[in-house]
């Protein structure tokens, strides 16, 4: 699947999607600026203009105080609701670090530790390497290097609770060994969330707000989608959609919480600045130590460096600590993180040796406002000569979109044309599951089919070729031109479909068709004797389960699969299906066995 737009982007610096449009004017200087930051709005502007944001909102720390602080354009388009500098914004994956120092709280209170198995902690802990489910720890969650590839559209494209998500990474298969590649993930950082939450007894959401919230001041900060649309100074959520800046709604994200629900202001978000620049304590009282602070923004995991076209000078190598991203910027020690959700984009980033931080807000999940800012903002108090950050990021902007423009013109087809699919198209109609990543749902709709993701879609999906259906190229979904491929058992029915949906693993997620649920009337019509090659067998109706007794034999279970047919639980490869007579009751049972088909009449 097409990968997730604007969903949780850690990206290396920048952002390479189509950017574009609005204008915006600076609104509520909240703290005296900086000599050296004068001008800064007119790069506001500009950096807006250019890719299209409807607002922005920015706050610079140094040396513990904040020297500028202030909101640019609209939280609100329509209504020309201005941003300031106390609107909340969602900041996505910059979350991840609230739950990193969140756990590094509890190990000091020495109830954790970075390098105990998670399953010490959490016994139903359990991954699909038996390796990484014996052996990982809270280092190797918060620090992506556990083998698991993002795996995303578990939790994007459902209402999975937090501890059902947990339940399900042991059905989710890793592309690489433990411990051995970078791969940033959310429902690692989750899974810790989870724990957090067991361990404090506040749940995940209870323990942000009384270890951090309230200590730091963060009085406006709140963790939901819900909480964010009842505030009365809030940004709406914007996207690019053919180079037009459109709402959409804001996309419910609490179960995965604890890497990335969190919404907050620059003013509050200032205060968090300026603790994790500090020593660990604010306002002369201690949060955590100061150890453990610095050992989350030191190199846990080697990230690789981009491609040479779209790597940017001044910037170092890249690895990544406990939930924040470590390099370099111009000579100087630099940790941040990003983070983006549906129609919302942030950045906070900090130069720990020099006292000096920088975080932005902003309503649209494109382009590298953020980022031009907050280099610029270095730039000048560093005393460096100021590097041409506007025109590189649209450089590379331009260079990106080029790239995918011709990757799309020379996309190869591998279509087969003048090809049908094998069964009516009624035959394709049900529920398919996989138990890492919950349903598919497949409907007729006239003479065409209809596909969903848990919660995603329905959309509408067109014979490729043979048994393999696309969501349309030009469909403004998330799905836009995946393929679904459909599969048969050995009795001729559908009974499988499977997708990419994570394109790193090098394979497709299978989907099982789900047995029809019969009424109990229909159920209950199917029970009674019947007779079987001179011998009498037995259906019965057992609570909702029909059950087969054959003489000297174990009883079976009978698994509905379409219609009235069932599959015999336990014995592959056997089935039984039910037949009617011309008044329409039940006359006959049809085995279907690997050595022949045998008839059995009702007596």
């Amino acid at each position: 699947m097409k990968r997730i737009a604007s969903v949780f982007l850690c990206s290396l610096l920048f952002l390479l999607a189509a950017a574009v449009l609005s204008p915006a004017q600076g609104t509520n200087t909240a703290a005296p600026s900086s000599s050296k930051l004068q001008g800064l709005d007119t790069l506001a502007n500009q950096a807006m203009k250019q890719w299209k944001v409807p607002g922005v909102a920015i706050a610079v720390v140094q040396d513990g105080k904040v020297i500028y602080a202030k909101g640019y354009g609209y939280r609100d388009v329509e209504k020309k609701l201005p941003v300031t500098t106390a609107t909340l914004f969602p900041i996505g994956s910059i979350s991840k670090s609230f739950t990193a120092l969140t756990f590094a709280i509890l190990k000091d209170e020495g109830k954790v530790d970075w390098d105990q198995p998670v399953r010490s902690y959490l016994p139903e802990f359990e991954m699909n390497d038996v390796v990484a489910s014996d052996r990982a720890t809270p280092r190797d969650l918060f620090s992506h290097r556990t083998g698991l590839p993002r795996h995303d559209l578990v939790w994007y494209s459902s209402d999975f609770s937090r501890d059902d998500m947990v339940g399900r990474l042991r059905y989710l298969k890793p592309n690489k060994s433990f411990r051995s590649t970078y791969q940033y993930n959310n429902l690692t950082v989750m899974t810790m969330g989870y724990l957090e939450g067991k361990l404090t007894g506040l749940g995940w959401e209870g323990a942000i707000r009384q270890r951090i919230f309230a200590p730091l001041g963060m009085t406006h900060s709140n963790l939901s989608v819900q909480e964010i649309e009842k505030t009365d100074d809030h940004a709406l959520p914007y996207e690019l959609k053919k180079e037009v800046v459109t709402k959409v709604p804001f996309h419910n994200i609490d179960a995965i919480g604890p890497a990335g629900s969190i919404n907050s202001s620059v003013d509050d978000m200032s205060h968090y600045l300026t603790f994790q620049l500090g020593d660990g304590k604010y306002g002369g009282k201690k949060i955590v130590e100061e150890s453990d602070l610095r050992e989350m923004h030191s190199p846990q995991t080697a990230i690789p460096d981009p491609p040479p076209a779209f790597s940017l000078p001044g910037l170092g190598h890249f690895s990544y600590g406990l939930a924040w991203v470590v390099t370099s910027y111009r000579g100087h020690n630099l940790v941040w993180h990003n983070g983006g959700i549906d129609g919302f984009y942030a950045l906070l980033t900090m130069l720990p040796d020099d006292h000096i931080g920088v975080v932005v807000l902003t309503n649209l999940a494109h382009g590298q406002t953020p980022e031009v800012l907050a280099y610029n903002v270095y730039d000048r108090l560093l005393g460096l000569e100021p590097m041409p950050w506007f025109d590189r990021f649209k450089e590379l902007d331009a260079k990106g979109k080029t790239e995918e423009d011709q990757a799309k013109k020379n996309k190869p087809t591998d279509r087969k044309t003048g090809t049908h699919p094998s069964h009516n198209l009624s035959d394709y109609a049900g529920e398919y599951e996989n138990p890492g990543y919950g349903k598919i749902k497949v409907a007729q709709k006239e003479n065409a089919l209809e596909l969903s993701v848990n919660k995603l879609g329905p959309w509408p999906v067109e014979n490729y070729h043979y048994d393999v259906f696309q969501v349309p190229e030009s469909s403004d979904s998330v799905a836009a031109g995946e393929k679904f491929q459909f599969e048969m058992n050995k009795t001729g029915d559908i009974d499988r479909v499977s997708a990419a949906l994570e394109p790193t693993l090098g394979e497709d997620i299978t989907f099982t068709r789900v047995p029809e649920k019969l009424a109990s009337d229909v159920l209950q019509s199917l029970t009674g004797d019947y007779l079987l090659n001179g011998q009498s067998v037995n259906v019965a109706l057992i609570g909702d389960v029909l059950r087969l007794t054959v003489p000297d034999q174990p009883k079976y279970d009978l698994v509905p699969t379409r219609g009235l047919a069932f599959e015999v639980k336990g014995l592959p490869g056997f089935s039984v299906e039910f037949q009617n007579n011309a008044s329409g009751k039940i006359s006959e049972a049809v085995f279907n066995q690997p050595n022949g088909v045998f008839h059995a009449m009702r007596k």
